[in-house]
């Protein structure tokens, strides 16, 4: 099979634990682009965290793709387009912060280039702002500020509770939301039907690439559904065991460049 394109998660994937790109995964990556195919970053980041590294790998200059917001946002990178766009129900949104107030979890969510909080001292939103580079704005009254669109919000804390919350809180809403852990710590809620694996059908169709010419990466439960659907779904040696189990290979670590051993062994030699 040629492969026309590459989906990378990015952390745990395609940056190292230092959430960096090493030269070597670099280097592939470039190599590929230069080959025609098409990069795309998919993250549960929102689209400002993404940003830094597309222009360390200039999607730009290539016609590559960023979906953010775990695909609630799909980006055109050479022309800033925003392709497809997708944000909660905002009747949702108060259901939402009761739900975090009655399991006494902390949450989160962005605004322009803030990180919004109605705890700045957790110690996960302290791990999603440094993930990103975007300072933390503690709300006191999130339910009166929330009145505009917002993508995705991010429920955060201990990872053995998180599973109990996220279970009740699937109860509770009943698949009127998707909701679903990036982490064991983190908790995203989005609206209803979005996940990597359907806004990368979105992509597929705009592009005319084939979902058996695709590869995705990663290592979260996140990446679950990607690496279903992708005609190579490959899970990182760092993965959760559960992504391992789905995966049709599995790569070196984030550590080891596992990204570089994919783009070398699937995407280089061949062509």
């Amino acid at each position: 099979m040629a492969y026309r394109m590459i989906v990378l998660d990015l952390d745990g994937t395609l940056t190292n634990s230092k959430k960096q790109i090493t030269k070597r995964t670099k280097e592939a990556l470039f190599e590929a682009q230069k080959q025609g195919i098409k990069v795309v970053l998919a993250s549960g980041r929102p689209t400002y965290g993404i940003v830094p590294l597309s222009e360390e790998l200039e999607l730009d200059k290539y016609g590559s793709y960023i979906l953010s917001f775990n695909g609630a946002q799909i980006r055109n990178e050479k022309t800033k387009e925003i392709l497809f766009s997708q944000t909660l129900p905002m009747e949702m949104v108060d259901q939402l912060i009761d739900l975090a107030k009655e399991h006494q979890v902390d949450f989160l969510t962005y605004e322009n280039e803030n990180i919004i909080t109605n705890n700045s001292n957790n110690e996960y939103v302290t791990i999603e702002a440094n993930t990103n580079k975007m300072p933390v704005v503690k709300i006191q009254n999130m339910r009166k500020h929330l009145t505009f669109p917002i993508p995705k919000m991010l429920m955060v804390g201990h990872g053995e509770y998180m599973a109990t919350v996220e279970q009740k809180i699937q109860e509770v809403m009943q698949g009127r939301l998707s909701i679903y852990r990036s982490e064991p710590f983190f908790l995203e809620v989005m609206a209803k039907g979005i996940d990597k694996a359907a806004s990368l059908e979105r992509l597929l169709q705009h592009t005319g690439i084939k979902r058996e010419e695709m590869i995705a990466c990663g290592d979260g439960f996140n990446d679950l559904s990607m690496i279903k659907f992708a005609g190579l779904g490959v899970a990182m040696q760092n993965a959760q065991e559960v992504v391992k189990q789905q995966a049709d290979y599995i790569t070196d670590s984030n550590d080891e460049d596992g990204v570089a051993k994919v783009v070398e062994t699937f995407l280089l030699k061949e062509r």
